[in-house]
């Protein structure tokens, strides 16, 4: 401690790790273990297991302390800590001596239950889902073989720099547009929303990479916004979401056409290696190259046989003078055979015409009798020679009736060899015998 000047009063003054100390010692002093409830944020593990976070107030009100728990007491927890999440902390306060910060050293965790901004992500992610706007039915193919790439995010984000350092290595054919747009805060979801639009407009991109940095869930919120998540679903260009580490999931993930884990990852998945491609090249080269010398070797072959059949031409006209004989043979011979099978038509046509009269007639004659027979059996005349009489009466009306006629009534009977005239002298009707004639009446006979 330095001497104080002489007169003034003693003030003690302090190193700053003994003023540290001192104050974490009067922390202790005053508070002793403390019971803290808040909402988890930026929960990291390291490699060491000690795990680094800090506890939001669950109230709404801005206030955030830095929280440290040890690897001893990590283990003890019974669940998986994560961002967004209600916990209740028992631990001591104390001052961090390297930053000079206030943290509490964490000796216990217990899960509460999750955290307000947390609770309305599942809502809203519920929600949308149930609109169909994360359905895979909808999430287009990426081009194989981009020619330019649209990087949405902020023109100093890290993220960016990881996208451009990804394409120069794997594909620096690849060109990138920068659509420079807010990845944080109250104005970014509007502000990534016209970059996307921006993009569409111009169509100067094959592909678009929406990317940013790691952070905690109020960090990343921009990307659950619900204008974000409608203005990725109707873009007119393919969108990969590359926003946050690999266990960060936001709704812009869920509605982009693919999702990758980091920035990096983002720009790996659009472009394919550019030594990738130069070795597809080279296959298809040497496939070109043998397809070529396969069609060069058989056109070679081709014209060396042409070649030879031009060296002897005695040979060509050979074949050729045999052919022309062997046609003009077959020439001689044709017309003979031929004329005869037109000198036999005539005669054979008519053979055919007179078998088909023949056949004609035969039939008609068939018909004809069949007729006859029928005529036959329904004259009236054969009935007659059977002994059967035909009778009408004086008007020639034909009488088949006893009920026509009268007593005294003359008629005419007609049999096969003649007829007769009579006199009806009685009439009995149903069976019944005919009446004597009465005084008066006597039995005409015939005439």
């Amino acid at each position: 401690m330095a001497d104080a000047p002489a007169g003034a009063p003693q003030r003690p003054v302090w190193g700053v790790a003994a003023l540290l100390q001192a104050g974490s010692d009067a922390l202790w002093a005053r508070f002793g273990p403390v019971a803290v409830r808040g909402e988890l944020s930026g929960f990291t593990r390291a490699a060491s297991g000690h795990c680094y976070f800090s506890l939001k107030d669950d109230g709404g009100a801005p206030a955030l302390m830095r929280c440290a728990m040890f690897r001893r007491a990590a283990t003890l927890v019974d669940f998986q800590p994560a961002d967004g999440q209600r916990v209740e902390l028992r631990g001591r306060l104390d001052l961090y001596a390297a930053r000079g910060e206030l943290q509490l050293v964490v000796e216990a965790m217990t899960r509460v239950g999750q955290g307000t901004l947390y609770e309305e992500f599942l809502r809203l992610r519920a929600r949308l889902e149930a609109m169909g706007l994360f359905d895979a039915a909808r999430k287009r193919p990426l081009p194989a073989y981009p020619r330019r790439l649209g990087v949405i995010t902020s023109p100093g984000a890290a993220a960016l720099r990881d996208v451009l350092t990804a394409l120069a290595r794997r594909a620096p054919h690849v060109e990138v547009i920068l659509y420079p747009c807010l990845v944080q805060g109250v104005e970014a979801p509007a502000s990534v929303v016209a970059a996307i639009a921006l993009a569409n407009e111009r169509r100067e991109a094959d592909a678009l990479l929406l990317v940013r940095g790691g952070g905690s869930l109020e960090d990343l919120w921009a990307f659950n916004d619900e204008r974000l998540v409608r203005a990725i679903t109707a873009s007119g260009l393919p969108i990969v979401c590359g926003v946050g580490h690999e266990t960060d999931i936001t709704l812009a993930d869920l509605a982009a056409d693919l999702r990758a884990p980091t920035p990096t990852a983002a720009a790996e998945l659009a472009a394919p290696p550019r030594d990738d491609l130069m070795a597809q090249l080279d296959v298809l080269q040497a496939r070109l190259a043998r397809a070529v010398a396969r069609r060069l070797q058989a056109q070679a072959q081709g014209l060396d046989h042409r070649a030879a059949r031009l060296g002897q031409p005695a040979r060509v006209l050979l074949g050729q003078r045999q052919r022309l004989q062997s046609l003009e043979h077959r020439l001689a011979r044709a017309p003979g055979p031929l004329v005869e099978r037109w000198r036999r038509r005539p005669a054979e046509a008519a053979l055919r015409l007179m078998a088909a009269v023949a056949a004609r007639l035969q039939r008609a004659r068939s018909r004809h009798e069949t007729l006859e027979l029928r005529l036959r059996s329904l004259d009236p005349r054969d009935v007659l020679r059977r002994g059967y009489a035909w009778v009408e009466d004086d008007a020639g009306r034909a009488v088949t009736r006893a009920a026509q006629l009268a007593a005294g009534q003359d008629v005419r009977a007609v049999w096969a060899d003649g007829t007769a005239r009579a006199r009806v002298a009685s009439v009995a009707l149903g069976g019944e015998p005919a009446a004597e004639p009465t005084q008066g009446q006597r039995r005409v006979p015939p005439a």
